[in-house]
């Protein structure tokens, strides 16, 4: 039968959760067993997707084409997981889900309540679809305390009551700072935040400590005493350099046991966790560096690139070098003299995007790395404004442009309002709703022979993510390939440009999809890989 962790957090927002949840997730893997992780956020929007960057950060796409809290990534990048539409779930989806069988009468004129129509939605998506999972990990968004969170912790109490603890156990992330002025670590933040939830009727099995040194003997004692736990059950989570060394020191501090032991599971296996001392190896001893700037519209926050940079960082791994990302706010390129910033860089990545805030600077960047064969590589929208920039440039197409941001005379990029999804038609109005109408998740690209792109992925048929409204126009390919634009990448209906790519350019690349949401540090993006490859070979000719 599965089994259930519940991990909720305290104090303050921001603490890991998400992180604890995916280490948790891939030590239970190394020691044998399958995992599933899930995210319940309290928040009323049905799902991140219409939410700014600047809010809520970057939105990840699931295969099957859910727009989902960043953590989402976290899970898929330490297990290997895919993540699917039921592993994300918004207090905003599903009232609306309650409001709509509400309205078709299917509660029979009885009173729809929180306690229990909301709490019993929760329930059923917690054990639903989880492919009889050996554990299935929960994250409850936001923190205790919280008063939009509380249905979910009712939901989760009642859950722990019926399952019994042999199959439910709760593990809370709190904060223990430390006070520079008095010298000390403090504890008494955790324990409010223990005695909050205990509360609410849940009493944690373990206590996670986010510190940023070890915590003494004392404190931990504590801790212990005032929590209701086992001092074993207070588990430091120290700050690391690397994210990718936090299963190896969860797993030094007994936390992958204590779970097991909460479980009454004595005899497991150990964790095999070589995989994981390769990866930190190769971080922490690199045989060189690069430099990659980012061209971006929300580089004020870094979360809004979090799947971007980590699969640079993937990249880096592979090629054994330390890459060293460099953000830039498109709007300063619009300015000529300011390129200058770019001079020193080994490559240039423009990333997705939405609105024309900005463009004309990305645009710029573009040309400053196919005149100065500067590696470059466009993603969703830095493809659309690579194919943009080649036309006016290098296609006698001076007034080429998108259709987002207003009618131009040469559309080279256009709203699409249908596709093919499989064998499914598709079908989006222009000016309807913008929640979950785009194309989203992931759909098949035929790559051409004797391209770069063929040479990277070794494959005629990839699968991509996909999470954008506009498209490259096809009725202007043989324009594009007369200036040197190659279309590499084409869906197999042979209307819709996937890949891009400059033949006589060292490493010039534009995708449409986003192949970050596809990469591991154990397995990094083909694309990827190439990239700071191609960044690494400019780097010895500097």
């Amino acid at each position: 039968m599965t089994r259930f962790v519940f991990i909720t957090g305290g104090v303050v927002s921001s603490l890991g959760k998400g992180l604890a949840s995916a280490a948790l997730g891939a030590l239970l893997q190394a020691r044998g067993y399958s995992v599933r992780l899930r995210k319940f956020d309290p928040y009323l929007n049905v799902d991140p997707g219409t939410m700014s960057p600047y809010q809520h950060g970057e939105v990840y796409v699931t295969d099957d084409g859910a727009e989902t809290d960043l953590d989402l990534g976290h899970y898929e990048r330490f297990t290997g997981v895919p993540s699917r539409r039921s592993d994300s779930v918004t207090a905003g989806r599903l009232y609306q889900s309650l409001i709509a069988q509400e309205r078709r009468g299917d509660f029979l004129g009885g009173t729809v309540q929180v306690i229990p129509h909301l709490t019993d939605a929760i329930n059923d998506v917690i054990s639903a679809d989880s492919d009889n999972a050996d554990f299935v990990l929960c994250e409850i968004g936001g923190t205790v305390g919280d008063i939009e969170g509380l249905p979910f912790l009712e939901a989760i109490r009642q859950f722990g009551n019926r399952v019994g603890r042999d199959h439910a156990i709760f593990i809370h992330l709190t904060l223990v700072p430390y006070i520079p002025s008095a010298a000390e670590l403090k504890t008494k933040p955790t324990q409010h935040s223990v005695k909050e939830l205990r509360s609410i009727g849940i009493q944690p099995d373990i206590v996670l400590c986010r510190c940023d040194r070890p915590i003494p003997e004392l404190e931990k004692n504590k801790i212990a005493l005032f929590c209701n736990v086992s001092r074993s059950a207070v588990i430091p989570a120290i700050d690391v350099d690397t994210i990718y060394e936090v299963p190896l020191r969860y797993h030094e501090e007994g936390f992958d046991t204590q779970v097991l032991e909460a479980f009454g599971i004595r005899d497991s296996n150990e964790p095999e966790l070589k995989r994981w001392e390769k990866i930190v190896n190769n971080i922490r001893s690199p045989e060189g560096d690069v430099k990659i700037a980012i061209v971006g519209k929300y580089t004020g926050l870094k979360d809004a690139y979090k799947s971007l940079t980590e699969a640079l960082a993937h990249g880096g791994i592979a090629n054994r070098v330390r890459v060293h990302l460099q953000w830039f706010e498109s709007e300063i390129f619009e300015s000529e003299d300011r390129l200058q910033h770019l001079a020193g860089v080994n490559g240039v990545l423009v990333p997705g995007g939405f609105g024309e805030r900005g463009s004309e600077g990305k645009i710029a960047a573009v040309t400053f790395a196919r005149q100065h064969n500067v590696p470059y590589f466009g993603i969703c929208f830095g493809m659309q404004l690579a194919v943009i920039e080649v036309a006016r440039n290098l296609g006698d197409m001076p007034e080429a442009g998108s259709t987002e941001f207003g009618p131009c005379n040469e559309p080279i990029v256009g709203e699409l309002t249908e596709w093919l999804h499989g064998q499914e038609l598709e079908i989006r109005e222009q000016g309807g709703n913008l929640g979950g109408t785009m194309r989203l998740g992931a759909y098949e690209c035929i790559v051409a022979d004797d391209t770069m792109a063929r040479r990277v992925y070794d494959s005629e048929t990839v699968f991509e993510r996909h999470r954008h409204r506009y498209e490259v126009n096809i009725g202007y390919r043989d324009q594009l390939e007369k200036s040197g634009l190659l279309i590499s990448g084409i869906s197999p209906d042979g209307m819709l440009p996937e890949i891009v790519e400059l033949s006589e350019h060292p490493w010039f690349m534009g995708v449409q999809f986003h192949p970050e949401l596809r990469s591991k540090p154990f397995s990094p993006h083909p694309l990827f890989s190439s990239f700071i490859k191609a960044a690494v070979k400019q780097s010895r000719l500097v």
